[in-house]
């Protein structure tokens, strides 16, 4: 793949970075840039085309580094601009490509602007980058509306001049007014200061959220007023008033100009958890490129489910102009080796809230479900996405104690919701040490999530070069991939496959076989390239949880 090459992004494998918790080189227990520049070649080695970095921007962490409170500098604990270059200029030595994250729909509430606000008052320029209201009641008592948190609780927080403004997540998180013009000039001179810099994209977070009807007097939802995308479904298309509004294209066809600006372009991809219909249009040419297709994650492990979701996702991606994308992981939600071996119907909420004991979690089968899972993912034409730890077949981390968990989702909902530290906990690299070669020193310091004693048999040093280990799936499933691509991004599902099993082709004989279902079938004839697990019946038998790629 050129370095030059326009359209790398379309069927690249990109891998997310959840920074504080990837490497930390300094032994205080936070992952910082420099751990994760020394241990760029395992992403090197593992065979991927880019990777992506969560934010690392300086934060007070209310939202695990989602509560930016500069979005052109690097938070001390975590390195500096200059750790920042020697990082980037590391991966591209390597042949990697990085995409940085951004978070414009909110801002941390130390932020300089949000600072300036406050001392500002009511009605003053500084207030109007924000949003801020009036409350109701006789005397300004009651929020401005009936919105709520994705996180849970009321979406306004009162300041002391008797005013409220909108945080659509943490009140740390206050939300930016896109309606101001300041705010979007100050976005674009951030595009243009990451990619001055060598980034080669962005994920942009919250995508579907920027621009909202503020207009007076702001609209109740009712039932519809908690946040999340479920909100969605019982509003027209484009008329929720905070959430996948029209307007808010304007936004990133502006941007596409910025990104277009460079040699070879920069890429983007939006997080907007909207229907499929919708998502599509934020992954248009002239707009970010690409958009997280999140149905599929959402997917349970079923053949026809499964069909039907990935041919809706290609039909509109093709209609779009756009390149599919495919992910089972990431910060935000269980871990997909554990995720798929939860019983249908379990309350994933619930489940956590257990400690991962109420349904017990067959973990061999989750692995094996892992490994089938992601074979078919990185057959599926289009780009995929990553999550750290998922090459090592890790599983969510369910029993954390209540006084280690970091996520606002825990206090903000009462101890309703335990969160999402439990996919984000710092990564074992070796078998031994204090902290599993999180921090490179034997001693080791003591890391910001706890680490189970199980990691040991997980850690890269355990898997490295062990044949049949996740890692060495990973690794050769990406390079057997490579050697298959090519630029016609296709698939044709062939007929006669049994029930609960997916076939299909793609071009030039590269056949794929999944089997879902809970029977072993026979295997079309072909010559094996890579299977998720071992075949029956001499290698002419397909086990149940199992895929296996096939040269006809």
């Amino acid at each position: 793949m050129s370095s030059r090459d326009p359209n790398w992004w379309r069927q690249a494998v990109i891998y997310q970075v959840y920074p504080r918790s990837f490497a930390d080189a300094d032994g205080d227990g936070l992952g910082d840039l420099r751990g994760l520049t020394r241990r760029l070649a395992h992403l090197a080695t593992l065979g991927v085309d880019a990777v992506w970095l969560s934010p690392f921007y300086p934060s007070e962490l209310a939202d695990g580094g989602y509560d930016v409170a500069d979005y052109r500098d690097v938070d001390p604990r975590l390195g500096t601009l200059d750790d920042f270059d020697v990082m980037v200029a590391e991966a591209h030595r390597l042949g990697l490509k990085v995409l940085v994250d951004l978070v414009p729909n909110h801002s941390s509430h130390r932020h300089a602007w949000f600072q300036e606000a406050l001392r500002a008052g009511p009605g003053s320029p500084a207030r109007d980058r924000y949003v801020f209201r009036d409350g109701r009641g006789r005397k300004g008592e009651l929020p401005p509306s009936d919105w709520h948190s994705v996180f849970g609780g009321s979406a306004w927080q009162r300041v002391p001049d008797g005013q409220w403004y909108l945080h659509l997540f943490a009140p740390e998180q206050p939300d930016l007014n896109w309606d101001n013009e300041e705010v979007r000039a100050d976005f674009r001179t951030t595009l243009r200061f990451w990619a001055d810099r060598g980034v080669d994209g962005f994920r942009v977070d919250v995508a579907h959220a920027l621009t909202k009807d503020l207009t007076e007097p702001l609209r109740d939802l009712g039932d519809l007023a908690a946040g999340g995308d479920e909100a969605l479904e019982g509003m027209a298309p484009g008329e929720h008033p905070l959430y996948d509004r029209d307007e808010v294209h304007e936004i990133y066809r502006d941007w596409r100009k910025i990104l277009d600006s460079y040699s070879p372009p920069r890429m983007a991809v939006a997080e907007a958890w909207v229907p499929g219909e919708r998502r599509v249009l934020y992954a248009r040419p002239d707009e970010l490129g690409q958009a997280f297709n999140f149905e599929y994650l959402r997917t349970p492990w079923d053949a026809e489910a499964l069909r039907e979701v990935i041919t809706s996702a290609l039909d509109q991606a093709r209609a779009a102009g756009a390149s599919a994308t495919w992910v089972l992981s990431n910060h935000d939600v269980i871990r997909h080796a554990t995720r798929l071996a939860l019983p249908p119907g379990t309350d994933p909420d619930a489940w956590l809230l257990s400690g991962g004991r109420e349904p017990a979690v067959d973990t061999a089968l989750g692995l094996r479900r892992a490994r089938a899972s992601t074979l078919l993912m990185l057959a599926l034409p289009g780009c995929a996405y990553l999550y750290q730890g998922e090459e090592l077949g890790l599983p969510e981390v369910a029993d954390l104690p209540a006084d280690a968990l970091r996520d606002p989702i825990w206090e903000q909902t009462g101890h309703a919701r335990k969160g999402r530290d439990g996919c984000r906990v710092p990564l074992p690299w070796t078998r031994g040490g204090t902290d599993f070669g999180f921090g490179f020193d034997a001693d080791g310091g003591t890391p910001w999530l706890p680490q189970p004693e199980w990691f040991s048999e997980l850690s890269v040093e355990a898997q490295d070069g062990v044949d049949g280990s996740a890692r060495e799936l990973y690794r050769a499933a990406l390079r057997v991939r490579r050697g298959l691509l090519s630029a016609d991004e296709s698939l044709t599902w062939l007929d006669g496959a049994a029930p609960g099993v997916l076939h299909f082709s793609r071009p030039g004989g590269w056949q794929v076989v999944a089997n879902t279902g809970s029977a072993p079938v026979p295997l079309p004839t072909g010559r094996t390239l890579l299977a998720s697990g071992p075949l029956d019946g001499g290698g002419t038998v397909l086990p149940p949880d199992t895929t296996v790629w096939l040269k006809a």
